[in-house]
């Protein structure tokens, strides 16, 4: 009998990867000026010790402006990138895990408080607070102060920062890129109608919505060694009446693919406080195997994956390619361990720690060589 297909290798672009579970972008908010410290070391250098296939650092802002919050790592000069060097030299020390990275816009929501701190937004000219740009001048609460609109000279200048975050995740040796099209950030505002209300080439149609995400896609694309792949994270539906759908999600897979998109990783939600998710296990695979039945690169399924049973069936009945783990990898980061042992398979884990597998699992860890 073949083994499970949760841990069959898989290649991604120009990578290979040892199964098929993938570690999502989180963002930690502990970044200070954009610089990662010594809680990136910390909280990544846990997760490139897990076993996954493939580490996803958190949603990096490509100007300043492009921050979630004051807490959000940055790649826009020499000090931010200097700083995310050393947190993966120190990472890569003890871990052959290939490392990706999600380049973001946070766009009308951005300058918030961290989570922790109530999250709501700082409005521009007080601490910490900044003013926002998005596609319209449409405030993503009614509370926040209203954005304001990309001009083409802002667009330019935007598809610019994402070409020079790109060289710079290259020059630090990143592995893969992640564009953030999810979650009711920049790239997904300009897909909603919801929130894209523009009146020039950027707006109204579909064909005009995808307009300036496919334009930031090529940028980077071209701005990254070819070999490395570029892939997009999208939100399949907004879960709002008029809004976001599956349907359109498909329309922008197919336009990535044919435009070099190595993988879609297909997410929900974010865009409007109206949404009403059906939350539960499983909830967006639906979303995932719709993309999957309509383009032939690879679909990656996350959201409330929890049991190894389940995320076998995900990539075993063909709803996806690969899993991904985000809160529930920091509840259990040894969930590829456990996960292995619950379904007879073998993950590599670090030599200092293959003394801990219990005795009825004597296979399931691997040293690195």
């Amino acid at each position: 009998m073949s083994g499970p297909k949760l841990f069959e290798p898989f290649t991604l672009g120009g990578l290979t990867l040892e199964n098929r579970i993938v570690i999502a972008p989180m963002c930690q908010y502990s970044a200070v000026g954009g610089c990662m410290n010594d809680w990136h070391v910390i909280h990544l250098g846990q997760l490139a010790l897990s076993g996954a296939a493939l580490l996803t650092i958190e949603a990096t802002a490509v100007v300043p402006e492009g921050r979630i919050s004051y807490g959000d790592v940055g790649l826009w000069g020499e000090a931010t990138e200097a700083a995310m060097a050393r947190t993966l030299e120190s990472v890569r020390r003890h871990s052959d895990m290939p490392i990706a990275l999600q380049l973001s816009h946070a766009g009308r929501k951005a300058s918030t408080e961290l989570p922790w701190l109530g999250g709501k937004q700082i409005p521009p000219g007080t601490e910490n607070g900044w003013q926002t740009y998005a596609p319209s001048p449409l405030p993503f609460a009614a509370s926040d102060t209203p954005p304001l609109a990309l001009d083409h000279a802002d667009l330019k200048r935007l598809r610019d920062a994402f070409a020079a975050a790109a060289k710079r995740a290259a020059r630090i040796g990143i592995d893969a890129i992640q564009l953030h099209g999810a979650h009711g950030y920049l790239l997904h505002q300009f897909l909603s109608p919801l929130s894209n209300q523009r009146e020039d080439e950027y707006g109204g149609s579909l064909e005009n919505r995808l307009r300036f995400p496919l334009e930031v896609f090529d940028a980077v694309r071209d701005a990254f060694p070819a070999h490395k792949p570029v892939t997009m994270r999208v939100s399949g539906s907004d879960w709002v009446a008029g809004g976001w759908d599956a349907e359109q999600t498909i329309a922008f897979a197919q336009a990535l693919e044919a435009h070099g998109c190595a993988a879609i990783h297909v997410s929900s939600g974010g865009l409007d406080p109206r949404q009403a998710i059906p939350v539960g296990p499983n909830y967006q695979v639906p979303l995932a195997r719709a993309v999957k039945q309509a383009v032939a690169i690879p679909v990656v399924a996350v959201g409330l994956i929890t049991e190894p049973e389940q995320a076998e069936a995900i990539v075993a009945t063909g709803d996806a390619d690969l899993i991904a783990l985000a809160r529930g990898i920091l509840y259990d980061p040894r969930w590829p361990w456990h996960a292995a042992a619950a379904l007879g398979a073998t993950v590599t884990a670090p030599n200092q720690y293959l003394r801990s597998q219990p005795r009825q699992y004597r296979d399931l860890l691997k040293g690195r060589d």
